[in-house]
């Protein structure tokens, strides 16, 4: 994918789409599209692009999901030039266990969860991962930098209950 902000609601709407047709729970499918969107909202403001997209190797395999090949040498919506790309990533296991990788160029820093301020504008991307996901990281290889995270369909289901719960409860104790 090209390394830009535009890419961030390409990629949820195809995870999205996905997962709908893999008949993913509901609360799954929102989790993983809200992770996928943390992780390339932050490769894409924070860290440096693999490379050129028209440069990529045919080997190299870009990917929007598992099948949808991202379009080569494509324009940058900011510039007259070409973007550099990321490689966006996910696998459905038999378990129903998903994975969500996101793979740049890296940064200055390693991704690690900020504490911002309350009144801070950002910085809770990756604490909204640690949240959501069962588990995730980030792994280093020469001129990348990959941060994944794992989801397990029965925690987000059975905190979809509880917030159902907990819902039900308060309207129960105000009436």
């Amino acid at each position: 994918m090209p390394h830009g902000p535009a890419s961030v609601s390409v990629a949820r709407r195809q995870l999205r789409r996905d997962l709908g047709e893999r008949e993913m729970p509901d609360a799954v499918v929102d989790d993983a599209v809200l992770i996928l969107s943390e992780l390339l909202s932050n490769s894409c403001r924070y860290a440096r692009p693999l490379a050129l997209l028209a440069e990529l190797d045919e080997r190299d395999t870009v990917l929007v999901g598992a099948h949808a090949p991202a379009r080569r040498g494509a324009l940058c919506p900011e510039a007259d030039r070409e973007c550099g790309g990321l490689l966006v990533r996910w696998q459905l296991f038999g378990d129903g266990s998903l994975t969500l990788e996101v793979t740049d160029g890296g940064a200055v820093t390693r991704p690690l969860p900020a504490r911002p301020s309350l009144t801070s504008r950002g910085g809770r991307g990756l604490s909204i991962v640690g949240k959501l996901a069962t588990a995730w990281g980030v792994r280093d290889a020469p001129g990348q930098v990959t941060v994944w995270a794992a989801l397990r369909p029965e925690r987000a289901e059975r905190s979809e209950r509880s917030e159902r719960l907990e819902h039900a409860d308060q309207g129960a104790r105000s009436a």
